[in-house]
């Protein structure tokens, strides 16, 4: 473990503007939004690596920063004595490099002179919106046992799946052949892989890119500064240009692994949290989810009938019922209140009795859910203000909308963050 934190630096890409994640990234970048009611998204990539000894890590943004440097600076502080540390690199205008980050690989190349005081042998090259336990240690000894030059993470997908992403081709001794970026339906018969007897049986016969890659520290500086230096994407450009020139192997994972790329992946990965064995484990003594540490009290339930849920700390619930849903920190909801399939992220502070006053004198609901609402199918997003009988109902082919207050899209109904829904306010079709 100490001789991996010395070798291997991490990048972890913020990604774009985060547009398919709308409107959850309005306020903020995507490794900032919310997830399983306690975390954000770029806990997970800086998890995986503190759990395999990695910890140099640098996270890459330049959209809506704030809140994400604020989670950083508030979470991972390491110890005097220790070397590690989670540093954010927002994109900043340079009189050498005016211009912002192009794509992935022109972010990597702007930070490298950020990277190039320390000392270490490999790059590790993550992305800050997937959701996958991983140990990198087994990646990185794959790496060096192969010889490679670069390794690609990858995962076999059926082909329903397949023209979603980038697809591998690799010999018998793991190297990269060829390469195809999201290739068509018809194509896919040459794309076939031999991903192993339990991988074939699931129909799971193609090698999809996960977009985490291990760089030799040389190659990746010479590539980006020189051999490559008006290359912008690594998927598209660098890594495409790089095989069959350069020692590009394939690290074969097995595991849970989701791409949380838009709405409905989003939706789906949080209620899956729920499952009785979920595909992502939070409860697991090897592999810690690390998050801030807040000072909360307990979540605390009164007349509530709970099946299939998560409720985080903090809460106070009298909801009648909450069934295959996620309730964030310090959630309220109200008597005689139904959530069903859900995700309420909850919210960042508690309102004091003076506030609940003030506000019902101004005809305000309070932070929270109020009496008798009927929650289906739907993402809440932080610090919203619904009040008494109001009803959002998803599903039903409701249309995808853009509204002030709220969004659908997917059939998911989206309540932004800070909105105001006054009693009896309703989104989407009537229960019958």
């Amino acid at each position: 473990m100490d001789s991996q934190s010395k070798s291997v630096v991490a990048v972890i890409l913020g990604g774009g503007a985060g547009t398919r994640l709308h409107p959850l990234t309005a306020s903020r970048s995507k490794p900032a939004v919310p997830i399983a009611g306690k975390y954000r998204l770029v806990d997970i990539p800086i998890s995986n690596c503190i759990n395999s000894g990695i910890s140099r890590m640098f996270v890459l943004t330049q959209y809506n920063s704030a809140s994400l440097n604020r989670h950083i600076k508030n979470t991972y502080l390491f110890s005097a004595f220790s070397t590690g540390f989670v540093d954010i690199l927002a994109a900043e205008q340079t009189p050498d490099n005016p211009s912002w980050y192009q794509g992935t690989a022109d972010a990597v190349r702007q930070s490298l002179r950020h990277l190039q005081t320390f000392d270490f042998e490999y790059v590790l090259i993550l992305s800050g919106d997937q959701l996958y336990q991983m140990d990198f240690c087994e990646m990185i000894d794959h790496h060096k046992k192969t010889g490679a030059d670069i390794s690609i993470a990858t995962i076999p997908v059926p082909a329903r799946e397949a023209s979603e992403f980038g697809i591998l081709k690799a010999d018998d001794n793991h190297m990269i052949t060829s390469f195809i970026e999201k290739p068509k339906q018809d194509l896919l018969p040459d794309w076939i892989s031999d991903t192993g007897e339990e991988m074939k049986t699931e129909g799971r016969l193609y090698l999809a890119s996960m977009g985490i890659y291990v760089f030799s520290r040389k190659l990746l500086f010479e590539l980006l500064e020189d051999k490559m230096k008006d290359a912008t994407d690594f998927g598209k450009q660098i890594l495409p240009q790089s095989i069959g020139t350069y020692k590009v192997a394939s690290y074969q994972y097995e595991g849970y692994w989701t791409d949380i790329g838009n709405i409905y992946s989003f939706y789906e990965a949080n209620l899956a949290l729920t499952d009785a064995l979920p595909p992502f484990n939070l409860f697991d003594n090897t592999n810690t989810v690390y998050t801030r540490a807040r000072m909360l009290p307990p979540a605390k339930f009164t007349g509530s009938t709970l099946e299939k849920s998560i409720v985080a700390e903090g809460s106070i619930i009298h909801a009648s019922n909450i069934r295959g849903s996620v309730v964030g920190i310090r959630s309220r909801i109200g008597e005689e209140t139904e959530i069903i399939d859900s995700y309420l992220m909850g919210n960042d502070y508690y309102e004091t009795l003076a506030q609940l006053l003030a506000n019902e004198e101004k005809g305000v609901p309070a932070v929270g859910i109020g009496q008798r609402c009927h929650i289906e199918h739907a993402i809440i997003d932080k610090n919203c203000r619904i009040g008494n009988d109001v009803r959002i109902i998803g599903g039903n082919k409701l249309a995808n909308t853009e509204h002030e207050l709220y969004t659908v899209k997917d059939e998911i109904v989206v309540v932004k963050k800070n909105a105001v829904l006054p009693d009896g306010f309703t989104i989407g079709a009537d229960l019958t």
